[in-house]
């Protein structure tokens, strides 16, 4: 009961945070894109916490573990919430303003991968039950290096990296894809930072650097 009160808290509050970052600077409650965006990203979310809940309440609780300890990382956060602010804040006013033209088309494809950016991350988190929302190396954790994890070293930042990049599409904003464009330079100095500490503390990850050459974009990085 403790874990689902705590998971439920922490939805409702991700849900009320972001409703007030897009439409508080929209000046309406009648901003169709920000109501799209809402429901691509809470309802699955909700669909997946209680997926997890029940068939497995430790993987939920190690995902709702969000206290970085090592500084590096609490800067990366840090940046991760400004951007995410500053997008979601400009997206509003963009709409309120009628700064940008989107066509349609666009949003409806950006809708599309971001609902296919969401199965792949949960293919991820399929994949390895390892996986965290801090940087750690738990006692006992192997290497996965199948699947996904074949193709890229790290398909979890893979998938939010088309996850983050079209919600300014779906949010109809140009001036907001602008600063969501950030997010590759943010992800990528993480990324940096997880590596080398899985070089150092997580058994056979060297030798798997050498197996998968890409990091987060086949055949490009």
């Amino acid at each position: 009961m403790k874990l689902l009160i705590s998971a439920l808290a922490k939805f409702t509050a991700g849900f009320l945070m972001v409703g007030l970052l897009l439409f508080l600077p929209a000046g309406t409650l009648h901003y169709p894109s920000g109501w799209l965006l809402m429901a691509l990203l809470f309802i699955p979310m909700l669909i997946a916490g209680f997926v997890m809940f029940f068939k497995s309440p430790d993987f939920l609780s190690k995902r709702l573990d969000a206290k970085e300890k090592q500084a590096a990382q609490k800067g990366v956060l840090a940046f991760s919430a400004l951007m995410f602010i500053g997008g979601f804040v400009v997206a509003g006013l963009d709409f309120r303003f009628g700064w940008s033209n989107m066509p349609k088309a666009v949003t409806i494809i950006s809708s599309l991968l971001f609902l296919l950016a969401y199965l792949l991350y949960a293919e991820v988190m399929r994949e390895n039950a390892y996986l965290s929302r801090t940087i750690r190396v738990e006692e006992g954790q192997t290497v996965v290096d199948t699947g996904l994890y074949g193709i890229v070293r790290h398909p979890m930042y893979s998938a939010t990296l088309l996850l983050f990049l079209t919600i300014p599409l779906i949010l109809g904003s140009w001036y907001s894809l602008l600063i969501f464009a950030f997010y590759p330079a943010i992800i990528i100095v993480r990324l940096k930072d997880e590596e080398n500490l899985l070089t150092r503390e997580l058994t056979g990850y060297a030798e798997y650097k050498q197996k998968v050459k890409y990091r987060l974009i086949p055949f490009i990085w």
